[in-house]
């Protein structure tokens, strides 16, 4: 569109269903090129990517022409299908329903790229679950700790199944 100009940096975080470890070291720097072009392809521009076994972080600029929702649906919709059409894990691989998302002014890009980068040092100090909810209250996002990226319970499907 003319005349529209922005600047908006996401940060969105989303995990494997039931926070199971899934990503394998030999597959993932695979799965981030195949949803950096998923970003690119939808005109975003990617600034960061990285993660742990169970989950993924994104850093990337925003471009008003889609929503945050729709790209979303994009990113875990179509690296779900091509983790499975290559068959990295056994079963079927699928992202938890839901993701976070945060947003950052330019003078804070570069912190949160370190950030992203080094996942794996920072999970050695803090777990996951606990830096998800430090950025839910850093950002004064409302929530239900009940529905926060959380195993199933495992008895309560046995049980269903019943």
């Amino acid at each position: 569109m003319a005349n529209t100009y922005t600047q908006i940096h996401i940060q969105v975080v989303f995990t494997v269903k039931n926070r199971n470890c899934a990503i394998h070291n030999n597959w993932k720097d695979e799965l981030y090129k195949y949803i950096t072009g998923i970003v690119q392809r939808n005109n975003h521009k990617l600034l960061a990517i990285n993660g742990m076994p169970d989950h993924i972080h994104i850093l990337f600029g925003l471009r008003p022409s889609q929503s945050i929702s729709d790209l979303m649906q994009d990113i875990k919709g179509s690296s779900s299908k091509w983790i499975n059409d290559n068959k990295f894990v056994q079963g079927k691989f699928s992202w938890q329903e839901g993701y976070g998302a945060f947003s950052y002014s330019k003078k804070e890009v570069p912190n949160i790229i370190q950030y992203i980068v080094n996942q794996t040092d920072h999970h050695r100090k803090r777990a996951f679950l606990e830096e998800y909810f430090e950025l839910l209250k850093e950002f004064n996002v409302d929530f239900d700790d009940r529905f926060v990226f959380k195993p199933v319970d495992i008895e309560f499907i046995a049980s269903d199944a019943i």
